[in-house]
């Protein structure tokens, strides 16, 4: 379950004079309705639209759908007019047009060129002027030339990671190959090129051959490249425009960086400290030495404040008097832990990590003292005795505290398993996903509730069935073991600690 950003969303108003200009403009909608049976042959007829997937039900789909209609209104005068579509992505009908599209939560906008031939995330603003900037950017040249001092200074800001080609002249592979590159990242960066180095604020001004001159407003603040191969140019322009540390405090300048960090695929080590503590300056220093020597390596490094930090805390089940502490995250969701550090612990842990001579932490909460409810507590600690090696039928289900459909089907849950409590072989039990690492290569959870069932000789089925007494033990029966399946699992189940036992005297 991987750590998200929220972004909020602000209010755009529009002049009154806008607003009431002409009346019949106010129950129009600019914003155009697509689904299954039309989206094709409309997206088609566009160089550049604009598609957002969302649900009815969803909270934030419904806060962004004013600042979105407000901005098509807005874009609609643009010329040429910029085209902003929605589709309902929980219609069943348009289920197989969203999963095309990759979406994976709500709500998703796209960016939609070339008759609907290329696709990008949009990743800019959600309140009105602030999409309207970032479309009018996206849909014009993906580069933007600089021909004097004060376009350099306008579109160089102090605040911003921005990517400057310097050629000798705007053509031939070197250029076409940073237009390339510009287009595939644009959704994320800036880009613009100059055939003058000396217009630009800072760095070399006597360039000999082609440059990328990246411009950041953290850590070394310019960084020069020559490699113009497409894969090289573009690893390059993310790689530098991560900063050595990112910084999680409540600081919104950190908001794109911490955005970046959290959404890469790449490695994520935190480390959490208290800034105003005595020795914090060496620590932040020694971590500072171990993300330099290790960004190399596919790292990314964040330091933050607790407070800030408060959710990746909870998502690691750490606390704070666990500070100094580093949290990595793997792409794969292995977690490593590692609290009270001294700051001359530090290099030596990350090396410990680089080496694989870290054993990855699981979070669980304390097993039980007593299970004695009709629906069994189970926690990751206990999840190999109570489902994986119990030779039994069991019905797990993944569960968070604050969701309502979960407080929904508790009941009948306790139902069910009140049912089967003559029967020994079946089991009905539940985990609290929130406060216990889920077994992803077992269990796939993507929501709450999540029901699996495992039969007694391991087989796994998930439940997608109604949330009735009724249906859920017409599915137990259809898909629990029979007697001498049973018989088997348990001897199988059995086997295993004595085969532990038999490979421990041997040695």
């Amino acid at each position: 379950m991987a750590v998200k950003l929220s972004i909020c969303f602000l209010i755009y108003a529009l002049s009154l004079s806008q607003i009431f200009a002409d009346e019949s403009a106010e129950s129009k909608e600019f914003v155009l309705t697509l689904d299954h049976s039309n989206f094709s042959d409309i997206v088609s007829k566009h160089d550049f639209i604009v598609v957002e997937f969302y649900a009815p039900w969803c909270g934030h789909c419904r806060k962004l759908a004013p600042e979105y209609e407000k901005a098509a209104s807005v874009l609609s005068s643009h010329d040429p007019p910029i085209v902003l579509a929605k589709v309902d992505a929980n219609e069943a009908n348009n289920k197989d047009l969203a999963a095309q599209y990759g979406v994976q939560g709500f709500p998703t906008i796209k960016i939609l060129r070339n008759g609907g031939k290329d696709a990008q995330v949009y990743k800019g603003p959600r309140e009105a002027d602030g999409i309207v900037d970032y479309l009018k950017k996206q849909s014009g040249p993906p580069s933007a030339e600089i021909k004097s001092a004060d376009d350099a200074t306008a579109f160089i800001g102090e605040n911003n990671v921005a990517i400057v080609g310097i050629f000798p002249k705007f053509s031939g592979e070197e250029f076409e190959n940073f237009i390339a590159v510009a287009k595939k990242l644009r959704a994320e960066y800036d880009f613009a090129h100059t055939l003058d180095a000396k217009l630009l604020p800072r760095g070399e001004s006597s360039v000999s051959g082609p440059t990328v001159r990246l411009f950041k407003p953290f850590d070394e603040l310019i960084v020069n490249t020559q490699d113009f191969n497409v894969d090289g140019l573009k690893k390059f322009v993310v790689e530098a425009s991560i900063p050595v540390l990112t910084v999680l405090n409540s600081d919104p300048k950190n908001a794109p960086y911490l955005e970046k960090f959290f959404t890469s695929s790449r490695t994520k080590a935190m480390f959490f400290i208290d800034f105003n503590a005595e020795g914090a300056e060496s620590l932040e220093s020694k971590y500072r030495e171990g993300a330099e020597l290790y960004k190399k390596d596919g790292i990314s490094f964040l330091i933050g404040d607790p407070e800030a930090g408060k959710s990746v805390l909870e998502y690691f089940g750490a606390k704070k008097d666990q500070l100094p502490l580093i949290l990595i995250l793997q792409d794969d969701d292995k977690k490593f832990v590692k609290s009270n550090l001294k700051a001359e612990d530090i290099s030596t842990f990350l090396k410990d990590y680089k080496d694989g001579k870290v054993a990855p932490h699981v979070k669980s909460e304390p097993i039980p003292e007593s299970n004695n409810e009709p629906v069994k507590i189970v926690v990751r600690d206990n999840l190999q005795d109570i489902v994986i090696n119990s030779g039994k039928n069991v019905l797990l289900e993944f569960y968070a505290p604050w969701c309502s459909h979960c407080k929904n089907l508790a009941p009948i849950l306790d139902e069910v398993a009140i049912s089967y409590e003559s029967d020994a072989d079946v089991v009905i039990a539940k985990l609290d996903a929130t406060a216990n690492d889920v077994p992803t290569e077992t269990f796939d959870v993507q929501g709450f509730p999540t029901l699996y069932f495992r039969s007694s000789s391991g087989k796994v089925s998930p439940y997608d069935g109604d949330r009735t007494k009724e249906a859920i033990i017409e599915f137990i029966e259809k898909n629990r073991d029979k007697p001498a399946q049973q018989e088997q699992a348990k001897e199988k189940a059995e086997e295993k600690p004595a085969q532990k036992e038999q490979e421990k005297d041997e040695l």
